[in-house]
């Protein structure tokens, strides 16, 4: 049975300008992040929608017919802003539903949503990310920082596997490539809520995979990359990366 994604984010644009003597010049590049999922869920039971940043601030659906389509939406490297500052409230100062109370709705009612570390996830890169206090963090196993909450680990570190047994990390090998980094978040305190993976002592013990319930829906925390530069070249071409991936969807998507 193919069950739909949806993945939100992971793009972005840069500028660049480039000086040769007296001269200069500008360039722009649009960059795509989650190439290595799409390649991994290609041909599976995964049905991927992959609905770039920018696309998002208008696309998301504003109503729950729009988010029913799904059986799963992966939010990944994008802020909190980009779905509450869409143009008609940004540039015209209209009302629309609020995307964020619709998305913990949706998990309540039996929807799986999993967020993604980045720059532009939990709370991210100076803080900006700012889904901290937000609907979309009520559902989630864990909580954010009210600060910048990046853990850089530039020498890299492996996960340690709490719960080989539990569906998310089944069937994986038992040694992991390389992380380099991590969004700090700290782990709620409830009984349906379980730590699967984190990183070793010596690099703080952070939480890795985190699951949880909410409602009659399932939520998961990836606190690292869903591809460079987090994740190192070796994990993203790693014969588990793909399999993590279907795990994880595959408990987000089983229902109670």
């Amino acid at each position: 049975m193919t069950k739909k994604v949806l993945l939100v984010g992971e793009s972005w644009v840069s500028s660049a300008t480039h000086y040769k003597g007296f001269d200069q010049f500008g360039s722009v590049t649009f960059h795509l992040g989650a190439e290595p999922l799409v390649k991994a869920l290609a041909g599976s039971e995964y049905e991927l929608t992959y609905m770039p940043a920018h696309e998002a601030v208008e696309k998301l659906p504003f109503e729950m017919a729009g988010l029913d389509v799904y059986d799963a939406i992966i939010l990944s490297d994008i802020g909190a802003n980009s779905l509450l500052l869409p143009p008609d409230v940004w540039l015209h100062s209209k009302t629309v539903p609020n995307r964020l109370k619709l998305l913990k709705a949706w998990v309540e009612k039996g929807g799986g949503l999993l967020m993604v570390g980045g720059y532009f996830s939990f709370q991210g890169i100076d803080g900006k990310a700012r889904w901290r206090r937000t609907a979309v963090e009520d559902v989630l196993p864990v909580t954010c920082l009210p600060y910048d909450d990046r853990v850089e680990i530039p020498e890299g570190t492996m996960a340690v596997i709490e719960k080989p047994d539990h569906a998310t990390v089944t069937g994986m090998p038992k040694e992991w490539p390389l992380l380099l980094g991590v969004n700090e978040v700290e782990v709620r305190e409830r009984a349906d809520i379980e730590v699967i993976a984190r990183l070793p002592d010596d690099q703080g013990g952070h939480p890795l995979l985190v699951t949880g319930k909410f409602g009659k829906g399932r939520t998961a925390a990836w606190t690292s990359d869903i591809g460079p530069h987090w994740l190192s070249p070796a994990f993203c071409e790693w014969e588990g990366y793909g399999r993590l991936w279907k795990n994880i969807l595959g408990w987000l998507t089983e229902r109670s």
